[in-house]
């Protein structure tokens, strides 16, 4: 679902003002493999990113994202990062920015694939050999693989 019921609600309310949202970085490791999704709507390689649904744990809302968009199953191992986005302007005008909120999760079983329209392609990519990614993706992407004991944390 590209843009969920509840947020439609409040670009009534507020047209395209900025909105401030709650969301997940899912990075799914399986061995030294990482799931990257191609986005639909810039074609950019990314782990599975989504938006947290009212009252939903952010946990939860990982694994949902992953099955949603990749038909993957996964559990979450840790939380190992909490970073806000850069303001983001959407084709449509609508402003919006992120607390992001990056897990390490699991493959538990299945076969990637582009599940929901959200992303044209889902697949398997070794840690050494990531296709074009951004440079904040391919962060998010190490503080997965780092694994240290605590999130990291962005200041100032």
């Amino acid at each position: 679902m590209p843009t969920p019921d509840f947020i439609l609600a409040l670009r009534e309310q507020i047209g395209t003002a900025p909105l401030w949202l709650s969301g997940v970085t899912a990075v799914v490791l399986r061995g030294g493999d990482v799931l990257l999704v191609r986005r639909s709507d810039t074609g950019a390689w990314t782990p599975v990113t989504g938006i947290i649904d009212p009252g939903e744990q952010p946990a939860d809302a990982a694994v949902r994202e992953v099955e949603e968009e990749a038909d993957i199953r996964s559990r979450p191992e840790r939380l190992v990062g909490v970073t806000v986005t850069d303001p983001v302007i959407y084709p449509n005008g609508d402003h919006s920015q992120y607390l992001d909120l990056v897990f390490r999760l699991a493959w538990l079983g299945g076969d990637p694939r582009a599940a929901d329209g959200e992303n044209t392609d889902a697949r398997w990519f070794a840690l050494d050999a990531l296709p074009e990614i951004s440079a904040d993706m391919r962060r998010r992407i190490q503080l997965a693989v780092d694994n240290n004991p605590s999130a990291h944390f962005e200041f100032g």
